[in-house]
C-alpha cells in the first residue's frame, strides 16, 4: 500500500517568492530528457520545482525517503508516479515485482510509447538512493525514455547516472548551488513577503551576502525578527552563530522559544512521525480538531508543510524535523515508549506496515515488534525489504525469537542470501540451545524448512552427503505451499548428485528444479538451474550442448535484465572456459573481461583472472600470465575461496611452471597442498591433475602415474568424458617423458578420438613441443582417420604459432621494469627503443620473418625494415642472430630461462 504523501508535491506556495530567472530556465525543460536540480540542503530546490509545476498538467511526483533504497519499493512508487504523470488512474505495470528494475522499466516504456502530450516525472531527494541497481535502472530509463518525457531529479549531490556524458551531449538542464542562492532582489522580495515594510533594504542585502543567499538561513532570520519584533540588523547578528554545531541551539532559541507550551508539546509529539495525516495525529495526541491545529502551525511558519493531496498529509521540513527529534528525546523521554506504541498501532490500522515497524523498533518492549514481524515479515522478505527486516530482527535476541521459529529461519535466510554462512551457523546453534533449554520442539514442517537451509549451507561447504540427506528428508515433509523451500531443496539434491558423479541423475533433477522455478517465477533459481545443467553437460563431454544451454541462459538474462547479478559472471566464465577449450581465444577473453565488469568486488574476480591467465598461456604470452597469477596470489592471501576456485587458479599455475620449467615452485606447492577427498566429479579431478602435473615436473613419475591411472579409471566409469580427455593428454606427457612411446601414442590417439565429441584444442596446444613431436609422428604414420587428421593438423599449426609467440609481448609495463634493472646495457638507456621497436624486437626473437612481422603488426614491410634498421643501430647489433642473442640476454635479466 503506497503512502499518498510520497506521490504529491510537498510544498504549498502562498508564502514563497517567485524565482523568475530560474523559472525561465525551467520553461525550457521540455527540450531536455533530464533536468537536475542539485544543491545542498536548504537551497529551495523543492520549492522551486513546486512553483514551476503549479498549474502545469501531466506531472508525476515521487518524494523519496531512506526506505526507498529497496528496489521493489522504488519500482512501485516510480510506476505510480508515472501513472499520475500521464493521467492514468490504474497502475501502469501488471506486476511491480519484476526480476529487476530494468525489467519493469521495459514494460513501462512499452506502455507509454504512444502517449502524446509532453509529461514530467519529478523525483525529490534522489541523494537518498545508494542502491546501484536503482542507479543503473534509471540510467537505462533516461537512455530509452520517449522524447515527449522529461525526468526531473532533485538531489543534494550529483547522482551516478552518466551526468557528464549528458552534459556533453546537451541532453541535460542543470540548476545547481551557484544558481539557487537568493539574489539581492530575491532577498528583498522574500523579506517584504514575510515582514511587510518592517525592514531596511541595505540590511536585507547585507544579510543575503552574509549567508551567501542560503534561503533556509534567511527563513530562520525572518522568523526571529518577526517573533522578537527586532530589526533585520539585530537578527543578522544572531546568524553568526548559525553553523552545523549550533543549528539546534539557534532553532530552539529563535523558533520554539516563541510558541506557547501547549503548541510546543503538540509539535514535539508529532515530531516522532515522519509524515502524518489527521487520523495519525489524532490517534497519537488525542486532539480532536487536528486539521485546524496543523493549519495554524503551517500559517505560523513553523516548518510544517502540507502536501497537496486529497488525504491531507503533512510533514515537517527535514532540518526542523531532525532538530525536533532531538528535543523530543530529551523533553518527552518518559513518554516516548507510549508515543511510539500509539504510532505503530495507528500506522498498522492505516495499512502501512513499514512505518509501523519503524516505530515498533523504537520500543523497549518487543511485543509489538514481534507481532508485526510474525504477521508480515515473510511478505516483506518476498517484496525485497531486506534491510528493514535485518534492522528489525537485530532488535530481538534469541530469548524473544525462540517461540517464533519462522522468524529465526527468516533471520538465517537473510544472512545466507548475503553469503554470511558463519553467521547462519551461529543463528542455528543459538536457536537449538534455546530450544533445548526451554523444552520446545519444532513441528516436522518447521524442521523441514530449517533443513533446506542447512542443506544449502552443506553443499556450499562441499559436504554433499549431508546436503543430499537433509534436502531429501526435507522434501518429504514440506507442504506444497512451501514452493521456495521445495525449489531450493530440489536444486541442492541435483548439485549433490553432480558431486557424486551421477551426472544423468543430476541433470534430471536440475531440469525438475528449472521447471518448478519457472512455474513460480523465481528468476534466480531458473538461471541457477540452467547453469548447473550446462556444467553437467560439459562434464559429460557434450560441450556444444553445454554452450547451447548457456546461450539459452544468456537469452533469459537479457529478457529479464539480470546482467548485473553476480550469477551472470558465472555464466560468462562458463562460456569463456568452453571457448578456451575450442581455441576461440579472443571470444574467451571477451567473456572473461565482461565477467570482470559485472563484479563489484575485486576479490570475486579470481575465476575471471584464472581464465585470462590460461588464455595468455596458450597464446604463449608468459609474462602477462605471470602478472595475472601474481594478482591471483595476492587475492588468495587476503581472502578465503572455495576449493573449486582454488583448483582453477592452481591449474593455471602448474601450466606456467611446466612451460617455464619452474621445478622449485612445483616442489613447494606440492608440500603445501593435500589431496582432494574424492575424484568423482570434474571439480576434484582438476586438482588431481594439478598434483599429477607437478609430480611430472619434479620427475616423481610413479606418484603421477598412480594419480592419473586412478582418475582415468574413475572418469571412464562415471562418464566424466571431459575430465578423461584432459587426463589422457596429461598421461601421454608422462609416458613420453618416461620413453614409453607406445603407451603415449595409445593415449594420444584416444584423446584425439574423444576430442571429436569435446572439440578440445587448447588442451593439446598448451602442451607445446612435446605434443607437436608426437603429432608429426602420427601424421607420418598415417594412422589417423580423416576427422582426427584434420584436428591434428590444426593443433600442430597452433602449437607452432605458440612457439613463435613465446616471448613476443614486450608491452609497456614489461619494458619499464626491464629499464629499471641496473644490469641493463647503458646504451639502451641512452637511446631507448620506441614501443613499436620493442614489439618488432620481440617478434624477431620469436622467429618471425619480416613478412610475418608486417602481417602481425598490420604495417607495410618497408616500414618494418625501417624499424629493424633503427633498432639494430640503437642496440648495436649487425644482424638477426645477434638481435636474438641480445634479446635472450635481456630476458635472462628478467628471470626467464
Amino acid at each position: 500500500m503506497l503512502i499518498p504523501s510520497k506521490l504529491s508535491c510537498s510544498y504549498r506556495l502562498q508564502n514563497a517568492i517567485e524565482r523568475h530567472r530560474l523559472l525561465a530556465l525551467l520553461d525550457k525543460a521540455e527540450q531536455y530528457p533530464l533536468v537536475l536540480i542539485n544543491a545542498p540542503a536548504g537551497y529551495g530546490k523543492t520549492t522551486l520545482i513546486s512553483q514551476w509545476v503549479a498549474g502545469r498538467a501531466n506531472v508525476g511526483w515521487y518524494s523519496l525517503d531512506d526506505s526507498d533504497n529497496q528496489t521493489d519499493r522504488f519500482a512501485a512508487y516510480f510506476s505510480a508516479a508515472l501513472s499520475k504523470a500521464i493521467n492514468q488512474d490504474s497502475q501502469l505495470s501488471d506486476n511491480d515485482r519484476q526480476a529487476n528494475l530494468s525489467s519493469l522499466f521495459n514494460q513501462l516504456l512499452i506502455k507509454i510509447a504512444n502517449i502524446q502530450p509532453h509529461f514530467y516525472l519529478i523525483i525529490d531527494d534522489y541523494h537518498l538512493i545508494d542502491n546501484e541497481e536503482i542507479h543503473e535502472g534509471l540510467k537505462y530509463w533516461i537512455k530509452h525514455q520517449p522524447p515527449n518525457m522529461t525526468l526531473v531529479l532533485i538531489s543534494r549531490s550529483v547522482p551516478p547516472l552518466g551526468i557528464a556524458n549528458l552534459r556533453v551531449q546537451e541532453q541535460l538542464l542543470e540548476i545547481d548551488m551557484y544558481q539557487l542562492p537568493f539574489t539581492h532582489q530575491e532577498s528583498l522580495d522574500f523579506f517584504h513577503n514575510r515582514l511587510g515594510e518592517q525592514f531596511s533594504a541595505p540590511d536585507a542585502t547585507a544579510l543575503c551576502d552574509q549567508v551567501e543567499g542560503w534561503p533556509t538561513a534567511l527563513q530562520l532570520v525572518s522568523l526571529s525578527a518577526k517573533q522578537h519584533n527586532t530589526s533585520l540588523q539585530e537578527a543578522a547578528k544572531r546568524v553568526a552563530k548559525l553553523n552545523s554545531f549550533h543549528i539546534s541551539e539557534y532553532l530552539n532559541d529563535e523558533v520554539l522559544s516563541g510558541i506557547d507550551e501547549e503548541t510546543r508539546y503538540f509539535i514535539l509529539q508529532c515530531s516522532i512521525l515522519r509524515s502524518m495525516n489527521e487520523k495519525l495525529v489524532q490517534h497519537l495526541t488525542g486532539y480532536t480538531n487536528v486539521r485546524k491545529k496543523l493549519e495554524d502551525l503551517e500559517r505560523q511558519g513553523l516548518f510544517l508543510q502540507q502536501i497537496d493531496s486529497e488525504d491531507n498529509w503533512w510533514r515537517f521540513h527535514a532540518l526542523f524535523a531532525s532538530f525536533l527529534t532531538r528535543c523530543c528525546e530529551t523533553e518527552l523521554y518518559d513518554q516516548l515508549e507510549e508515543l511510539h506504541q500509539r504510532a505503530a498501532q495507528a500506522w498498522l490500522e492505516l495499512g502501512y506496515v513499514t512505518e509501523a515497524l519503524y516505530h515498533a523498533m523504537q520500543l523497549k518492549d518487543t511485543t509489538a515488534l514481534l507481532s508485526i514481524l510474525q504477521n508480515n515479515a515473510w511478505n516483506l522478505f518476498h517484496h525485497g525489504e531486506l534491510a528493514l527486516l535485518e534492522q528489525s530482527l537485530s532488535k530481538l535476541d534469541m530469548s524473544n525469537l525462540m517461540r517464533y521459529p519462522n522468524l529465526v529461519l527468516l533471520k538465517a535466510w537473510l544472512a545466507q542470501s548475503q553469503h554470511r554462512q558463519s553467521e547462519v551457523n551461529g543463528i542455528f546453534n543459538e536457536f537449538e540451545y534455546a530450544l533445548q533449554q526451554n523444552n520446545i520442539e519444532l513441528s516436522k514442517e518447521q524442521q523441514a524448512e530449517f533443513d533446506v537451509l542447512r542443506a544449502q549451507i552443506a553443499i556450499n561447504q562441499g559436504d554433499e552427503n549431508s546436503a543430499l540427506e537433509l534436502a531429501t528428508d526435507a522434501l518429504k515433509d514440506l507442504p506444497d505451499t512451501f514452493y521456495y523451500a521445495q525449489i531450493v531443496a530440489t536444486s541442492v539434491i541435483g548439485e549433490a548428485y553432480h558431486c557424486f558423479g551421477d551426472l544423468s541423475k543430476a541433470l534430471d533433477v536440475q531440469q525438475s528444479a528449472e521447471k518448478m522455478a519457472r512455474q513460480h517465477h523465481t528468476y534466480h533459481n531458473i538461471l541457477w538451474s540452467l547453469l548447473q545443467q550446462s556444467e553437467i553437460l560439459s562434464a559429460q563431454g557434450f560441450l556444444q550442448a553445454a554452450y547451447d544451454m548457456l546461450d539459452k541462459a544468456s537469452g533469459f538474462v537479457k529478457e529479464n535484465h539480470l546482467q548485473k547479478v553476480p550469477m551472470y559472471e558465472f555464466l560468462l566464465c562458463l562460456k569463456g572456459k568452453i571457448l578456451w577449450e575450442w581455441y576461440s581465444l579472443d571470444r574467451a577473453e571477451a567473456m572473461a573481461n565482461a565477467g570482470m565488469e559485472v563484479l563489484q568486488k575485486t576479490e570475486d574476480t579470481l575465476q575471471c583472472l584464472a581464465l585470462l591467465s590460461r588464455i595468455s598461456l596458450v597464446r604463449g604470452d608468459l609474462d602477462n600470465a605471470s602478472r595475472l597469477l601474481k594478482e591471483m596470489t595476492l587475492l588468495q592471501t587476503s581472502h578465503n575461496y572455495h576449493n573449486d576456485w582454488l583448483a582453477n587458479a592452481d591449474e593455471a599455475r602448474t601450466l606456467l611452471w611446466q612451460m617455464t620449467g619452474d621445478k622449485e615452485a612445483a616442489r613447494n606447492w606440492l608440500l603445501q597442498n593435500g589431496k582432494p577427498r574424492t575424484d568423482r566429479n570434474h571439480f576434484s579431478q582438476i586438482q588431481w591433475r594439478n598434483l599429477a602435473r607437478s609430480y611430472i615436473l619434479v620427475e616423481q613419475y610413479d606418484a603421477a602415474q598412480l594419480i592419473l591411472d586412478k582418475i582415468i579409471a574413475t572418469a571412464e566409469r562415471l562418464n566424466l568424458t571431459s575430465s578423461l580427455n584432459r587426463a589422457l593428454i596429461l598421461r601421454n606427457r608422462l609416458y613420453l617423458l618416461q620413453n614409453k612411446k607406445d603407451l603415449a601414442q595409445k593415449d594420444l590417439i584416444e584423446a584425439l578420438r574423444l576430442s571429436r565429441q569435446t572439440n578440445f584444442i587448447s588442451a593439446f596446444v598448451v602442451e607445446g613441443d612435446i605434443m607437436a613431436q608426437q603429432i608429426r609422428q602420427l601424421l607420418q604414420l598415417n594412422v589417423l582417420d580423416e576427422l582426427a587428421l584434420h584436428k591434428a593438423q590444426f593443433i600442430l599449426r597452433n602449437i607452432n604459432q605458440y612457439y613463435r609467440h613465446k616471448f613476443a609481448h614486450f608491452d609497456e609495463q614489461f619494458v619499464a621494469k626491464l629499464l629499471q634493472n641496473p644490469q641493463v646495457p647503458e646504451l639502451l638507456k641512452i637511446s631507448p627503443l620506441t614501443q613499436r621497436e620493442w614489439q618488432v624486437l620481440g617478434l624477431i626473437y620469436s622467429g618471425y620473418s619480416n613478412e610475418q612481422i608486417s602481417e602481425e603488426l598490420q604495417v607495410a614491410t618497408t616500414t618494418i625494415k625501417t624499424h629493424i634498421r633503427n633498432l639494430y643501430q640503437k642496440i648495436n647489433v649487425m644482424n638477426r642472430n645477434e638481435a636474438i642473442d641480445y634479446t635472450r640476454e635481456l630476458l635472462k635479466l628478467m628471470g626467464y630461462s
